[in-house]
């Protein structure tokens, strides 16, 4: 078995997107800690789950009892065969799969002070008072940090107390913000002021660094300075009277400084507790629940079990408990009267396991085992406490019995001590989609199979069409070393049939999308009880939420961003869906900016990224499209594209068929070594002949200046290894475009490059370089005819070639195809020439990959939350307050629960009355006096009565028959109109994914005027097939129609779209 310590290498196949979250430094301490889980109920192996995935140095699972059936409710690692044996060593092998690199061991004695001394964290679940306070005097006097961990019912605790003094490396995980300065002026606390291109982003009390300045060097390479922000670009320093005078440039950096903190032992913090809020509605909440669990302790202790199910007698005794421990507080921990119904509440639950709540709290627990090994992230200081009551019946004073929650022998025991049998039935019946199989889709399935879902006449259906890779297996935990390159949908299925051999579960392979429609048609949607996202991207998420809303569904949402967290639930006719509101659009780099002035490691990277595209995946696919029958519009395409694109691609694929077609290695060498050359010193020449060091701007302030840093030129080296990387991975992926063999022998490689001859290159006057965007735009011209035909006349006919290129998809993941060998050289090199401090390997992975950092424990709490919504919506919770939308960030830690916001109510409008609808209301119809839509004898009508109608000047469909897409999503745009003098008649048409009907409603326009009913010759199938030019499949069985209206004045008029049944 392989294993963390001191000497081992961090696995950075295995752990690539914790590594994003953490860093390598933190990642080394954590390999070097030693953790005691006890108690391996639900929530002790969910913690367990959690740390081993993260890479601990080794894990010792501690439990004195045995399985019951109760545990069988959240504790995923037992089965019904494990009833009776002890809980930590049935789960000891099972845990043990989860991470080759992490020791698990399971220890079933008492634990003696000796015992925890090998140990720098332990963790506590399902422990007595008594231990708790005697362990934690233990743990604080030896410097051993302490993590207790509680769920009962729909309630949670946790506690964390790491020492009297406990250095924090970074408090808050982000990346280090820098900005590039214009002044700093000479005085005592001196103002620095930033670029005014963006916020510098700094707060008051932040450190600082300076680099690059030029005139003032005394803050070059200084020690971090504290900052005190004035504004949005500036901000004060130190005395800086007797520094040097100013002249210009320099770039400020943050410096992520230590920060000591302090905790109190369990006892002391018992008496005088820290809250941290976890939801900022129930400010009351956790000084009622920290007595509340201290009561429950004491039934436990008195009565050797906890308060029965719902029981009302064991709740007025509970209630009566708490009030003698608030009594005998005699520190802040005192309220000031007890919320009676809130204990009780406590009490009816508190013999609840359910495993939604222990992954939630176990999520946290583990993200805190993590802080405790590296000092990474602010910990929890020092009590949380968190509840779920919205997940009980809405109506206010509903009492389930004791007979219907009491146990029945059966592994929901745990839920139904909460529930009662009736929703446990529910559940049973439940058909859910879940849309991917990665690290939320593996929790859901988990979570799925623990409470129950879809074991009796319902069904969960998973879809993922990846296959599973070595880096998934430090988050989806589902999956095993031997699972790699094996269907995740598959894979899971069966993971999670071995937890619950009740559910029933199918995998689909499939990319939801217009193409497997056929699929996922009316007749699926249709019979579905709802929807889980657990998805990777914006626009898969947007048609899935397209989906459920036409088709009425509840959707549950939910992502992940390393620490951070968030959970969205739409509900049919509630809640606003997850499309009504986005995200910004992120800040793209200015094209200028990438091709000539860069000055940031991410400006080199995207250009190696684009390089990357621009030599192993375009060329090689405009000639195959060149070539190939099967594209004869590829030329008449091509020379429509705008500016000088068409003789761009033209030279491209000359290129690639003539001047640089290699015949064997030696020539990919050859061209890997000149592209070099052109790249690393030529081009930079050309550009500084355009701009020499000492150019001014025709205000007369230097040119290279402010965020333009002035280049320089490569001279290539065979002694460099950077210049090595470089042509033995561009030669490499050169010959894989053409089919030739390539090699990795470097002495070879030198060999070959001396016989290779570089031209000569002096700089050209006359050369145009565009020096913004703007600029660029403005001079955007296209090349003239005569060129283009001469480039035509210059390419072989298609026939005359026998070779087939193959363009090549970039992928970060494998380390031998020379992808990231390239990416990282090229965007180094030319880091250099702009004297741009270069990345390593595993930051280059990150920006030009674009990888998402991710961490089990983020993801662990995140999935808690939504199968909590889950409960809600099975339950039929009709109130918006109800529900709750999450956002978390472990690293503050941070957390924000809110009620969904309502879906928006649009009208429409005047004269008599007002009618609302949303974007759940029915397809437009039945819209009063205003507009009414008769579907009749596959006709299209439009009716209005005398002086009140609406106008209709425009009606798409979506090719995606089922999917409305809304109109300000289209980019294009058809306005007609002949109806009345005022409105001008405006046609614009534009290549989209829609189909535009009104020209072909323009035979009925006449008839509308007089009659007041518009007719449309032939059916609306057969307009739509014949703009489409594709017949409906058979699963087609309904239309979806856009309007867009006026009223008399010309005003906009808002109405739904219209569904337009055919079968």
């Amino acid at each position: 078995m392989a294993k963390n310590g001191n000497d081992a290498e961090i696995d950075e196949g295995l752990y690539s997107r914790q590594l994003y979250v953490l860093g390598h430094e933190a990642m080394k301490r954590m390999q070097n800690s030693n953790v005691l889980i006890s108690g391996m109920r639900g929530l002790g192996v969910e913690i367990a789950k959690n740390v081993i995935l993260g890479g601990v140095r080794s894990v010792t699972i501690h439990d004195e009892g045995v399985a019951e059936w109760r545990d069988l409710s959240s504790q995923f690692y037992l089965r019904e065969e494990d009833l009776g044996k002890n809980r930590a060593e049935v789960s000891q092998a099972r845990l043990a799969e989860l991470n080759s690199y992490v020791p698990v061991t399971g220890y079933t004695g008492p634990l003696t002070e000796d015992y925890l001394t090998k140990f720098q964290v332990v963790v506590l679940t399902n422990s007595t008072l008594d231990e708790q306070q005697n362990l934690g005097e233990f743990c604080h006097s030896k410097g051993i940090k302490l993590i207790i961990a509680d769920t009962r019912g729909l309630f949670g605790q946790l506690f964390c107390d790491f020492g009297e003094e406990m250095i924090v490396y970074d408090t808050n995980g982000e990346q280090p913000l820098s900005a590039m300065i214009s002044m700093i002026t000479k005085d005592n606390a001196g103002v620095v002021t930033c670029l005014d291109e963006a916020r510098h982003g700094f707060e008051s009390g932040d450190y600082v660094t300076f680099t690059e300045i030029q005139g003032m060097t005394e803050l070059n390479g200084c020690k971090p300075v504290e900052i005190k922000v004035l504004g949005p670009y500036t901000f004060s320093i130190c005395d800086t009277s007797g520094f040097t005078d100013y002249i210009r440039g320099g770039i400020v950096s943050q410096v992520k400084m230590p920060k000591k903190i302090s905790f109190k032992s369990l006892s002391s913090s018992m008496a005088e507790p820290e809250f941290l809020m976890t939801d900022f509605a129930k400010m009351e909440f956790p000084g009622q629940l920290h007595l509340g669990f201290q009561a429950i302790h004491a039934f436990q202790k008195k009565h050797g079990h906890l308060p029965a199910p719902w029981s009302q007698a064991d709740g007025e005794e509970l209630l009566a408990l708490a009030k003698d421990v608030n009594s005998a507080q005699t520190g802040s921990a005192k309220v000031e009267q007890l919320n009676e119904s809130l204990i009780k509440k406590l009490s009816y639950v508190a013999a609840g396991d359910l495993a939604p709540v222990n992954a939630f709290i176990g999520g946290l627990a583990a993200q805190e085992v993590m802080k405790a090994c590296t000092g990474k992230f602010m910990p929890i200081m020092q009590w949380l406490y968190f509840d779920a009551l919205e997940c009980l019946a809405e109506e206010e004073g509903f009492m389930l019995t004791e007979e219907e929650c009491a146990p029945k022998n059966c592994r929901y025991d745990g839920q139904i001590a909460v529930f009662g049998t009736k929703m446990q039935d529910l559940l049973a019946k439940q058909r859910y989609f879940l849309v991917g199989a990665g690290a939320i889709g593996c929790e859901l399935l988990k979570n799925f199979a623990m409470i129950g879902l879809a074991t009796g006449e319902g069904e969960v259906i998973v879809t993922d069409m990846d296959t599973i890779e070595k880096s998934n297996l430090n988050r989806q935990f589902l999956f095993r070393p031997w699972d790699v390159t094996k269907m995740k949908s598959d894979t899971a299925a069966a993971a999670v049939k071995l937890m619950n051999p009740a559910i029933k579960i199918t995998g689909h392979q499939n990319r939801v999308g217009p193409d497997t429609e056929r699929i996922y048609d009316d007749d699926f949607f249709e019979s579905l009880d709802g929807v889980a996202n657990a998805l990777d991207n914006v626009d898969a998420r947007m048609y899935m939420d397209r989906r459920c809303v036409y088709y009425r569904k509840p959707l549950l949402e939910s992502g992940t961003l390393g620490t951070k967290g968030n959970v969205q639930v739409v509900i049919p006719f509630l809640t606003e869906s997850y499309s009504s509101s986005q995200d910004p659009p992120e800040k793209s780099i200015p094209i200028c900016t990438l091709k000539n002035f860069p000055n940031a490691i991410e400006h080199t990277l995207q250009w190696a990224r684009d390089e990357f595209e621009g030599l192993f995946k375009q060329p090689p696919e405009n000639v195959c499209n060149f070539r190939s029958c099967r594209d004869p519009k590829f030329m008449e395409r091509t020379l429509k594209l705008p500016g000088a694109q068409p003789a761009e691609v033209l030279e491209a694929v000359y290129k690639s068929l003539v001047t640089d077609c290699p015949q064997n290695w030696a020539d990919c060498v050859a061209w890997a070594r000149n592209h070099w050359q052109c790249q690393y010193s030529n081009n930079i020449r050309q550009l500084l002949h355009n701009f020499p060091p000492d150019q001014l701007t025709s205000s007369g302030a230097p040119f290279w200046s402010g965020p333009k840093r002035c280049p320089h030129p490569l001279e290539f080296s065979t002694s460099n290894e950077l210049h090595m990387d470089y042509v033995v991975a561009a030669a490499n992926l050169f010959a894989q475009t053409y089919g030739l063999q390539g090699s990795t022998d470097r002495a070879g490689v030198i060999k070959i490059l001396q016989d290779v001859k570089v031209p000569p290159f002096t700089p050209r006057s006359g050369v145009k370089i565009h020096v913004s965007d703007q600029e660029l735009q403005n001079n955007n011209s296209s090349i003239d005819d005569t060129k283009l035909e001469e480039l035509k006349a210059m390419l072989p006919s298609p026939e005359s070639f026998q070779f087939k290129l193959t363009s090549i998809d970039f992928e970060k993941d494998d380390d031998t195809n020379f992808h990231m060998d390239f990416i990282v050289a090229a965007s180094n090199l030319r880091a250099e020439n702009y004297d741009i401090p270069p990345t390593d390997r595993h930051k280059s992975k990150l920006i030009a990959g674009k990888i998402i950092p991710a961490i089990a424990t983020t993801t662990a709490a995140v999935v808690g939350l939504v199968c909590l919504e889950l409960f809600k919506i099975i339950k039929g919770h009709k109130k918006l307050e109800s529900y709750k939308n999450g956002f978390m960030n472990l690293a503050l830690p941070f957390f924000a629960f809110s009620e969904p916001i309502a879906a928006p109510k649009h009208k429409v409008s005047k004269y008599y009355y007002e009618i609302d609808w949303t974007l759940w209301d029915p397809h437009g119809l039945g819209l009063g006096l205003f507009f009414v839509v008769f579907l009749h004898t596959d006709m299209f009508c439009f009716w209005h009565t005398t002086n009140h109608y609406l106008l209709l000047f425009f009606i798409r469909m979506s090719i995606s028959w089922r999917s409305p897409c809304f109109l300000r999503e289209c980019p294009c745009c058809i306005r007609f109109s002949c109806l009345l003098p005022n409105l001008k008649r405006d046609w614009t048409y534009r290549e989209c994914t829609c189909i535009h009907l009104l020209p072909y409603l323009h035979a009925g326009i006449l008839k509308f005027l007089f009659t007041g009913f518009l007719f449309v010759s032939c059916s609306m199938t057969e307009i739509v097939t014949k703009v489409s030019k594709k017949k409906l499949g058979k699963h087609v069985k309904a239309l979806v129609f856009e309007l867009c209206c006026n009223d008399l004045s010309d005003e906009d008029v808002e109405v739904p779209y219209v569904r337009y049944t055919i079968r």
